[in-house]
């Protein structure tokens, strides 16, 4: 079974960049989607953004414009680069398989303001 670790999450200011980085144990290569979500405190994760093996890419509108997925298969990772943070942007962020139970466990980003 594949297992996730997430990576890159930190402290930064408002208006800073992070990429986030989540490696796979296995290939990456014939997974259909893998995701991001981040959960803050006291509340429900939510999905960030996705990307599937035909390339298709989405995003949740607090991320359109400032956040960018993508996958390199020949490591077999996910990133997620994050532009313009804002203090809401503050959560645990989790790498996720589509269709699965299986969830990394989670990088902390931090946004000051």
């Amino acid at each position: 079974q594949v297992q996730l670790v997430e990576s890159g999450g930190g402290l930064v200011q408002a208006g800073r960049s992070l990429t986030l980085s989540c490696a796979a144990s296995g290939s990456i290569a014939s997974i259909d989607a893998m995701e991001w979500y981040r959960q803050a405190p006291g509340k429900q994760r939510d999905f960030v953004a996705i990307i599937t093996r035909a390339g298709y890419i989405d995003y949740a509108s607090s991320a359109k414009g400032r956040f960018t997925i993508s996958r390199d298969n020949a490591k077999n990772t996910v990133y997620l680069q994050m532009n313009s943070l804002e203090p809401e942007d503050t959560a645990v962020y989790y790498c996720h398989l589509l269709n699965s139970n299986i969830w990394g466990q989670g990088t902390q980003v931090t946004v000051s303001s």
